[in-house]
């Protein structure tokens, strides 16, 4: 793993996104050890679907802190996520994380997946 934190996150996390992954990590009793992964995978109905979730440091991850979350990301996966916006939706309509990444070129109706 980098060692070396770095200062700038290339997603945006908004403040509901924020709020509900610390409201995640304190119910499930994640420990301090673990912080949040952003990524991509092969997959979805578009070609790449989103990561997000609680993961240990892995070999290549980069390390950043953004207001008090240790946030992962493989620097393979910057190209694919730079400059998305990670929000959380608590609506009649829609409940859960939403992704805005400007770099899909087709999003799915789920807005889950995506291809570049």
């Amino acid at each position: 793993m980098n060692d070396t934190q770095i200062s700038t996150l290339p997603v945006n996390l908004t403040e509901g996104a924020l709020k509900q992954l610390r409201k995640i990590k304190m119910d499930q009793n994640i420990s301090d050890n673990h912080g949040l992964r952003i990524g991509v995978k092969g997959g979805g109905c578009s070609g790449f679907s989103y990561i997000l979730g609680f993961d240990t440091p892995k070999e290549n991850d980069e390390v950043y802190e953004h207001e008090g979350l240790t946030v992962f990301m493989q620097k393979a996966h910057t190209i694919y996520l730079l400059g998305m916006e990670i929000d959380w939706l608590d609506g009649l309509q829609n409940r859960g994380f939403s992704f805005n990444n400007p770099n899909a070129k087709e999003t799915c109706g789920c807005g889950t997946s995506f291809s570049a």
